[in-house]
């Protein structure tokens, strides 16, 4: 070591400090890669990335080689700084030369090389991958011992590296990558994902048509009747009973009837027998298991029963698929019929109208795992059928009912502009 020049020990020590940035920063890169984005990219054949993520099946060697390296360099790198130090200022100056020599490593070989790592990780990581991988098949008979006595120190702590968990992400911590995806994915699409994900949360009986609103054909009237609703109705698929709806008799798909009246008269007889076998569905059921149920059944209507087979309500695929992509309906005066936007700010709602709907057009903060219409929101609230002229505050919101009909709130005027938050009492109730 003494024929070495001073100068050259200098730049030998400058070597030593960029390594040891290296392998600070790449070990920082290659451990913040983006696991899904690192997966992409390598199932595409970039070769970075398929050689970071070979090398990250086995964190535990990475780790283990990195920090071989890591630590000779800055071992080596300090015995130099102590020759440097007595060649140029005696004994006295080791002192000094091992406090500059731990500022320039902490500034220059960790705290630098690590804070880019973790802001650009590919920048240095995929390149840092071309080194290891041959570097891990050259000194893997060090790597392997030394990991040998670690693995082995953690195993007698329970501890195994072959125990990987793949980093399984939950429901929420979905929820949260898609929410924090930003201008990567666009809203509607967000909002998509968003909805598959709370369909789980959402039953049947929430979103059904309610048994008392089911279209259908009742084998009881007379035949002239049910032609003329059959030429009427805006619908493919109506349910057909006889004697009330809890008799179901089957699914009548309105191509049946095309084929049957241009091949005689449609009669009562006919219609049972050209009808498809009723579809039911227990109440209760998730909205995600009825989507694959649709699916494996191969069915698009299904009624929904409680447990002594009372018919609830009726459910559609196209419900179903609403809730995921929004509202289907080509037909704008269906939504003008439910909400009316008056000139002073207020709205003319119908009983009728579903709060999910509103909440999803208009972003008023109602409850939505409740009532599924306005007209149950409010006699929930009230435990009353209110009388027409009736005000009341509805979750903040200032509420006048304006026409009851039947048992049921037909239609009320709501101002949004002038919500208060909602008081304990509110809550409460």
């Amino acid at each position: 070591m003494s024929e070495i020049s001073t100068t050259t020990l200098f730049v030998i020590l400058g070597l030593l400090i960029v390594l040891s940035a290296f392998f600070s920063g790449s070990e920082t890169a290659l451990m913040t890669l983006n696991r899904y984005r690192l997966k992409h990219k390598a199932k595409a054949g970039h070769p970075g990335a398929v050689r970071a993520s070979r090398l990250l099946l086995r964190p535990d060697r990475l780790i283990g080689l990195i920090l071989l390296g890591n630590n000779f360099v800055n071992i080596l790198a300090s015995s130099l700084a102590t020759i440097i130090a007595l060649r140029l200022g005696g004994e006295g100056a080791i002192a000094i030369a091992a406090g500059l020599l731990t500022l320039v490593i902490l500034i220059f070989a960790e705290v630098a090389p690590k804070t880019l790592a973790a802001l650009k990780p590919e920048r240095l990581a995929f390149p840092a991958a071309f080194v290891y991988t041959p570097l891990l098949k050259l000194l893997y008979p060090i790597v392997w011992l030394v990991n040998g006595l670690a693995n082995g120190l953690l195993k007698s702590f329970g501890v195994s590296p072959e125990d990987m968990d793949g980093q399984a992400l939950s429901k929420e911590e979905l929820r949260t990558v898609v929410l924090e995806a930003g201008a990567m994915i666009p809203r509607k699409h967000q909002r998509m994902l968003l909805n598959i994900l709370d369909l789980e949360k959402a039953q049947v009986e929430q979103i059904m048509i309610p048994r008392n609103e089911v279209e259908g054909i009742e084998l009881e009237e007379p035949i002239e009747e049910i032609l003329q609703q059959l030429e009427n109705s805006p619908y493919t698929r109506l349910p057909v009973f006889e004697d009330g709806i809890d008799h179901i008799v089957g699914i009548l798909h309105m191509r049946k009837v095309m084929h049957a009246l241009t091949h005689g008269e449609l009669t009562k007889q006919v219609i049972r027998k050209i009808c498809d076998p009723p579809y039911y569905i227990p109440e209760g059921t998730s909205l995600n298991t009825q989507l694959l149920n649709f699916q494996r059944k191969k069915q698009r209507v299904g009624l929904v029963v409680d447990e002594y087979g009372d018919v609830l309500g009726l459910l559609t695929l196209v419900d179903l698929l609403e809730e995921i992509v929004g509202e289907f309906s080509t037909d704008p005066s269906d939504s003008v019929q439910e909400v009316q936007p008056q000139e002073e700010g207020s709205f003319l709602v119908a009983g009728s109208a579903s709060v999910k709907d509103l909440v999803r057009t208009f972003h008023w903060e109602l409850p939505t795992d409740g009532p599924r219409t306005i007209n149950g929101l409010i006699i929930d609230y009230m435990e009353t059928i209110p009388e027409p002229g009736t005000s009341l505050l509805l979750h903040g919101y200032p509420v006048e009912i304006l026409q009851t009909q039947d048992n049921a709130v037909r239609m009320i005027r709501i101002q949004p502009d002038r919500r208060r938050p909602p008081s304990k009492a509110d809550s409460d109730s």
